[in-house]
């Protein structure tokens, strides 16, 4: 199995919780012998690294430099994020077993590949605009909605860490629940969940 895991934060870049989160991921696919690639974003340190675990990286950084807001941000940064993608597809001679997409920000670069190159993804909820942002409708507001459900709606599998996240996701996105799979990060068998989920949906 060969796993591609798309996150806009990974060491050294930390901004929250989910930087340590998808490491620790990516070490424990690693460890279950997946071929693990991590793409994300750094503002300098761009390009292929070989980190611990046999983990790769291809940290990409966004041409455009002068943003209004973290959207034009994102849906710039999004055509890198498919380049470095669709080189890794390449590379390896065009067997992705599936996408790993943590948030929402590089949703639209995981909807393209899976229309384009037919590469299955995952969406790992860590987030919703709802809950970030008080009374979340204003038009900035629901362009990021719109990129949330986009990932939902087309994800094979959405994953979330509790309960109260799966019944978040159903009353906002009005997910299926049989869509939904929750895995909580602090349970001794959250890998073999995560290894369980990429199998359903890789059908390997």
């Amino acid at each position: 199995m060969r796993v591609i895991i798309f996150s806009w934060e990974f060491p050294p870049r930390i901004v929250g919780k989910l930087a340590d989160y998808v490491k620790k991921l990516a070490l424990q696919l690693a460890k279950n012998k997946i071929e693990t690639c991590v793409v994300t974003y750094h503002d300098y340190l761009t390009g292929e690294f070989e980190e611990e675990g046999n983990v790769k990286t291809y940290r990409v950084t966004n041409p455009v430099k002068t943003h209004v807001s973290v959207l034009t941000w994102v849906l710039t940064l999004n055509q890198e994020v498919e380049r470095a993608a669709a080189n890794i597809y390449y590379k390896i001679g065009k067997h992705i077993s599936l996408i790993d997409v943590h948030d929402w920000h590089f949703i639209p670069a995981a909807v393209t590949l899976k229309k384009a190159l037919g590469i299955p993804f995952v969406y790992s909820i860590e987030s919703l605009e709802d809950h970030r942002s008080h009374g979340a409708d204003s038009p900035f507001n629901m362009a990021i909605k719109s990129i949330e459900w986009l990932g939902m709606y087309e994800a094979d599998k959405v994953v979330v860490k509790s309960e109260w996240m799966s019944s978040e996701a159903m009353r906002i996105y009005k997910v299926p629940e049989a869509k939904i799979r929750v895995v909580k990060p602090e349970s001794e068998l959250w890998i073999k969940k995560i290894l369980g989920i990429y199998g359903s949906v890789s059908g390997a």
